[in-house]
């Protein structure tokens, strides 16, 4: 097996069982490996760390598979990892997450890059990176194997393929067409996904419980300004949960079509439901020279940092909408804002809401902090596994 090895110093991250090498680290090699090749992680004094999946075209130049050097990294590797992964997952699918769910979360499930999600009887899986892209037909061969599925789906058109040298891909792999439509159903609510075209895998499974616990927090006759609002899942847990009105923003007119779907699905009145295409910004500045206020207000925007040099930029922009959505809010009222770019920390992001406050004139509390659900799990040693950061803002 072909070896990289790393500069003094850098194996102590891998010792804490982090799973990223990056370019940075590496010393020199043994015979390159070919891109998404299994390699030996070896450390400045000839200590055997890891096989990781070597990734030329990455600032993340190596991606750590297994820390068990009698562990055979094959297609009964992956076979274990992804079984053991779903299985972790059925109680959950089976009751709680009901008809959709992830079914496996990339580094935190033992394969870095890979992402499996599952609405009712379709598999939609994306390959985000090169060790991943090598190992894809084990993949596909073991979740056909399975026989628990009737069709699987690839949405590898993701821009992060390119910081991987990997072009863009999606279609059909295995199994049945399916309807333009995948009905699934989310704490009494429906929801129509649109798994070809839409956004991520066609939803946003990851705001699941976030939905939930917004429902619970929704008092009879609130009006709610729900911005970035894509499908309208958190329009549909707000009205259905007694709001009297709901403006909904977005950029995208598929989305707000798509959501205006998913309002008359659930039985809700046209004249409870409002959207706007609109740039957010812009429009939630119209909105505050208009006088208008809001009892609720959601601001759950697009990954402003894809990578760690957009987070100057990413800090602006979180604290300007941020800024935007407390200035509309009634006194006494609620902010639900999130970030879903993982090289923001918690901490920051909590900061970069606390200095909006302050630029708002307004005093706010955080009375509940939100996160990923069970089915996207955090790796204790991969803190970057933490992407989804949201906070419950009470607005004086």
């Amino acid at each position: 097996m072909k070896s990289i090895f790393l500069n003094p110093g850098r194996q102590k991250s891998l010792k804490r069982m982090h799973p990223w090498v990056f370019a940075s680290a590496i010393k020199g090699m043994e015979n390159a490996p070919e891109s998404g090749e299994i390699c030996n992680v070896i450390s400045q004094g000839g200590e055997w760390l890891a096989y990781a999946a070597y990734s030329p075209k990455s600032k993340i130049r190596a991606r750590v598979w297994s820390w068990d050097q009698s562990e055979e990294v094959d297609a009964d590797f992956i076979a274990r990892q992804i079984g053991k992964s779903i299985e972790r997952r059925a109680l959950f699918f089976d009751t709680k997450y009901k008809s959709a769910c992830r079914e496996f979360h990339a580094e935190s499930d033992g394969i870095p890059g890979l992402i499996i999600d599952r609405y009712n009887s379709v598999r939609v899986i994306q390959i985000l990176s090169a060790g991943t892209e090598h190992w894809r037909d084990a993949i596909l061969e073991y979740l056909i194997s399975r026989g628990d599925c009737t069709s699987i789906y690839e949405r590898s058109n993701v821009e992060v393929r390119q910081l991987e040298g990997l072009a863009e891909r999606s279609g059909l792999l295995w199994g049945e067409e399916f309807p333009e439509f995948v009905q699934i159903e989310e704490s009494g609510c429906k929801f129509l996904v649109d798994i070809r075209h839409g956004h991520k895998t066609g939803f946003y499974l990851d705001q699941r419980e976030n939905r939930a616990f917004f429902s619970r927090l929704v008092h009879e006759n609130d009006s709610i300004l729900d911005c970035f609002s894509y499908s309208g899942s958190f329009a549909v847990a707000g009205l259905l949960s007694g709001a009297e009105n709901v403006l909904s923003v977005d950029s995208s007119s598929s989305a707000l079509d798509l959501a205006a779907k998913n309002i008359t699905l659930n039985g809700i009145a046209d004249d409870q439901w409002e959207c706007v295409r609109a740039d957010a910004f812009e429009h939630l500045r119209k909105l505050r020279d208009q006088g208008r206020t809001f009892d609720i207000v959601v601001l759950d925007p697009p990954k402003f940092a894809s990578t760690p040099s957009h987070l100057q930029r990413a800090a602006r922009g979180y604290k300007d909408i941020n800024i935007l959505g407390m200035k509309l809010l009634n006194p006494g009222g609620l902010l639900y804002t999130f970030s879903c770019s993982g090289g923001l920390s918690p901490e920051l992001f909590q900061k970069i809401v606390a200095d909006a406050a302050l630029d708002a004139r307004r005093r706010a509390s955080i009375v509940h902090f939100l996160g990923q659900p069970a089915d996207h799990p955090v790796a204790l040693a991969f803190p970057e596994s933490r992407y989804l950061k949201g906070l419950v803002c009470r607005v004086e």
